[in-house]
């Protein structure tokens, strides 16, 4: 019995929660159904009459083509100066700065914690957009949406790991929130008597992960190894089971953005990813604008 399987097991009593689908809680479905479902979901999407006006309001979709997704040359995920999504201190003066700075919130500690939040902020909004599911061919159950959450975890960290000892600890604080926030998750779907070994056996997966990501990133490792982990990881029921031929594209898609992304962040400086001020990479190629396509 695999982790998943075993951790699956203790959880049926959540087994209709929002947060754990039943799917999940009461063992995986074929892969090949897995992927069918996420194609059938994304061509309803498309197809579907209540989806018009909005596809309308924001312009065509573009046409995913897997096999050509991510090999654009990498660059810094650094938020430019004026952009919106920037997360800024709040600079306030004379009284209010004495008092604030009284109650340590200009503090470096207090300053980490806030950028914490801030980047695991970028982290949960990314993996929690649909487009990340149907781009890579995934239906969105608690195990999905944790093994996207760990990869992306682990992105940050290896990023923050370049910094040295600031860096490192800068990421446990942001590991501290991710901890939380998973505990108020499995918390809100009932599940209170088992929480303690919940969450062990969701810190062992983390980290069991995380080493293997490190591992098939390394020097020593071949092309394939990525691809492999990233199926075992985030695809795959059981660690043993063979790579399902119609998730083969959508793995390797996978395997490209993590590998783009992981120097993407190398090339993004620290003060961004001290602070939150980064965005990762759109998942959907960019549409240009009608404006544009008229020149």
């Amino acid at each position: 019995m695999s982790r998943w399987r075993a951790v699956a097991s203790r959880l049926s009593a959540a087994a209709d929660s929002h947060l754990l689908p039943r799917a999940f809680s009461k063992g995986p479905s074929p892969l090949s159904r897995t992927f069918a479902k996420a194609a059938a979901a994304a061509a309803a999407t498309s197809h579907s009459p209540s989806a018009a006006p909005f596809a309308a309001a924001v312009g065509p979709r573009p046409e995913v083509r897997v096999n050509s997704l991510f090999l654009s040359k990498p660059c810094s995920l650094a938020l430019p100066p004026d952009s919106p999504l920037r997360a800024e201190d709040p600079h306030y003066e004379g009284i209010k700065r004495f008092m604030l700075t009284l109650l340590l919130f200009y503090s470096k500690q207090s300053k980490s914690i806030r950028g914490a939040n801030a980047v695991y902020h970028r982290i949960t909004s990314h993996v929690d957009r649909p487009d990340i599911y149907e781009v890579f061919q995934l239906e969105k159950t608690f195990k999905t949406t944790f093994s996207l959450l760990v990869l992306h975890m682990w992105l940050v960290l290896r990023r923050l790991k370049e910094e040295g000892k600031d860096g490192v600890k800068f990421g446990q604080y942001i590991y501290e929130t991710y901890n939380h926030d998973v505990e108020l998750r499995v918390s809100k779907a009932g599940v209170n008597l088992l929480l303690t070994k919940w969450m062990k056996e969701l810190e062992k997966i983390f980290y069991g992960n995380i080493v293997k990501y490190d591992t098939a990133m390394s020097q020593e490792a071949s092309q394939d190894d990525l691809v492999d982990i990233i199926w075992r990881n985030v695809y795959a029921d059981e660690a043993s089971q063979p790579m399902d031929a119609a998730a083969i594209p959508a793995v390797q898609a996978l395997a490209r953005y993590t590998r783009r992304e992981a120097t993407c962040l190398s090339l993004t400086d620290k003060e961004a990813m001290f602070t939150g001020n980064f965005k990762f990479s759109n998942v959907l190629p960019n549409v240009p604008s009608p404006a544009k396509q008229r020149r």
